[in-house]
Order: C-alpha cells, then structure tokens, then sequence
C-alpha cells in the first residue's frame, strides 16, 4: 500500500525486540509512545549502523474498541478488557496466565455482558498511526497523526471463526456479517487499520511530491 520508492522495515529487522510499556490514556498517546520507543532506539542504538542513514522516519499504531452505550469503551484498554472490573473478569479464577485465543474470547464475552439488555449496540473501532520523521525527509521532521475509523455495531452473539480479538462480535457498517464472518481480504480492505494506512498513504504522498 506505501507509494513508490518507500520501504518499511519491521522492528525485527532493524533488531529492536523490546515489549513497549503502553502507560497512555488515549489512543493517540499509546500510538505515539510506541513511535518514540523505536525513533529514540534507532538514534541512540543505531548511531554506529549504516542503516540509521537509510531511514527516514518511524510509524506505529494503537486501535481500540469504542462502544457508544459505554462512553467509548474500552477505548486504550481494549486488548485486555477483561482485566477491568475483575470481579466480573472471566479470569477471575485463574491462577495461570490466559492464552492469546482466551484473551480474546474473554474480551469478547465481556463486550457481549456489558451490553446485555442494551438496545444501542453501535460501536467503532478506530486507529491512530503516529509518523515521526527526520528532519532530512522530504515531510521535514515533526510528528503527523492521522486516523482510521469503521463503524458498526456488537452482534447478540459470537458468529463466525475469523480473524482475531473482537471479529466474531462486530458487525461493520452497511453489512449483515461479523468481521469473524467476512473474508480477510474484505475486512482488510475495509477496516479501521486499512483506512488508517490509506491516510497515511495519502500523507506520505502529498509529502513526497511537496
């Protein structure tokens, strides 16, 4: 999806593998943290590499779950919801540390309880990629933020085996199947993520041609 003549590295390839502390209370914060993790590791762990001279600039995302009826949560806790108010937890028992795959089924039931009886089940999941580019890149250093955002709303029940996190509970706009339900390619092309990297696409364009 990058225009022409723009390489993305992964975090493994340029050898950072350190877990990034997430301590924001916004979407924006978190995403941003993550970019400046990476920015401050390729400026004072790279300073030695050749390849800190070939790279222009860092992106990261941070994305959360916004329901309506639960004034935007969970919003920044949206990976481990399930923490939140433990009493209710479906790990509350747990000795164990959860799996992946019952994380999400525990974020899930937790949607699914929250909004038990509700009738506004309208949600949206949103993206924030943060770019913080040099001052030698054609954008001229700074930090841009741009977003990506789907509406939709939280089915009844699970359907579908799809995808990951919340995917078999919600439903996007303008279509009668959950994300868990939907063919990847379709999801990937509608989603907040996409249409978040379709911004920055559009940003990284506009920039290179200034």
């Amino acid at each position: 999806m990058m225009p022409a003549g723009v390489e993305v590295l992964s975090l493994h390839e340029i050898g950072f593998e350190t877990e990034i502390e997430e301590t924001g209370k916004t979407l924006e914060e978190n995403s941003l943290i993550k970019a400046k993790a990476v920015w401050n590791y390729i400026n004072e762990q790279m300073v030695n590499d050749q390849m800190v001279n070939t790279l222009d600039g860092v992106f990261a995302d941070d994305t959360g779950l916004e329901i309506d009826a639960l004034n935007g949560e969970p919003g920044v806790y949206t990976a481990r919801w399930y923490k939140r108010n433990t009493d209710r937890s479906a790990d509350r028992t747990q000795t164990a540390p959860l799996t992946e795959k019952e994380i999400f089924h525990a974020n899930r039931a937790k949607a699914l309880r929250e909004l038990e009886g509700k009738d506004n089940r309208d949600c949206q999941f949103r993206t924030v990629i943060t770019l913080l580019m040099n001052g030698d890149a054609p954008l001229n250093g700074g930090m841009i933020q741009v977003e990506g955002i789907v509406r939709g709303r939280i089915a009844e029940q699970e359907f579908g085996e799809g995808g990951f996190g919340y995917d078999p509970v919600f439903i996007p706009e303008g279509y009668d199947k959950t994300f868990g339900e939907l063919p990847a390619e379709l999801k990937n092309h509608i989603s907040h993520r996409a249409r978040a990297i379709q911004e920055l696409v559009r940003v990284l364009n506009d920039g290179l041609m200034d």
